[in-house]
């Protein structure tokens, strides 16, 4: 994780900030349900659980705001905050050039990459170019549907679903030959509820890193990225982060 960036920006900041806000606005924000281990529905309470639920709530009260939760398709998320109906979006979102144009995001606060995930012991697939005539799955709306589409010459055979748990399913009952999305969350997968039936093979493709979108010209920026910075100063997000993935990367 490269977290250079953060350390450039002093913990009291943030620390002004939220303590120069003289009573907390009630913000709206929208997460996607089945991104794990970034945000997941608790089945015992029926809370949203997960990374990002515990790193946006650690913002909130490092920036001065409380927040109303609500969850959406991905694919949704984007014109949700285009149009106003919500202020804050935290969902494993990468940061691209198209997204900046039309929503705000905040410095990135995760590095990943996407990764393929193939039935156990299939020896078939351990590329990209692998993946020419087969059946892919992959997620609507999502970085890993565009990168197929833009990178496999025959991308007949890649199907878009609308979450991730529709994409693993048809993956396990051989509706599809593999799926291709973000690495941290195929590997979560592999590891738990695919742990012994499925893995992940291949390189890390195109580097990612994560941020959490405003809507376009929001006043809450600034206080967003002040509050993402402390939490880097003084271990906060370190303890989150090895709580949902275990030992936190070396900065490069």
């Amino acid at each position: 994780m490269n977290t250079k960036w953060l350390k450039t920006i002093g913990a009291s900041l943030a620390l002004t900030l939220a303590a120069g806000t003289a009573s907390a606005e009630t913000l709206r924000v929208v997460t996607d349900p089945s991104f794990v281990p970034f945000e997941m529905m608790d089945q015992e309470t029926g809370e949203m659980i997960g990374f990002d639920m515990e790193i946006i709530a650690e913002v909130a009260k490092r920036a001065g705001f409380e927040y109303d939760l609500n969850t959406m398709d991905f694919n949704g998320i984007i014109p949700a905050l285009q149009t106003g109906n919500v202020d804050i979006a935290i969902a494993g979102m990468t940061i691209t050039e198209a997204r900046e144009e039309i929503v705000d995001f905040s410095n990135p606060y995760y590095d990943s990459g996407l990764r393929l995930l193939v039935p156990k012991g299939n020896d078939d697939i351990k590329v990209l170019a692998d993946l020419e005539g087969k059946k892919i799955g992959s997620k609507i709306g999502s970085t890993s549907y565009d990168f197929l589409m833009k990178n496999l010459d025959d991308n007949s055979g890649v199907t878009p679903y609308p979450g991730s748990a529709d994409m693993y399913l048809a993956l396990m009952s051989g509706a599809v030959d593999a799926v291709f999305y973000d690495a941290p969350n195929v590997g979560y997968f592999a590891r738990t509820k695919g742990s012994g039936k499925v893995q992940t093979v291949g390189p890390m493709y195109e580097g990612q890193q994560y941020g959490i979108a405003l809507k376009a010209g929001s006043e809450w920026l600034d206080e967003v990225n002040a509050a993402l910075a402390s939490m880097m100063e003084d271990g906060t997000y370190k303890t989150i982060y090895e709580k949902w993935f275990g030992p936190m990367p070396e900065d490069k």
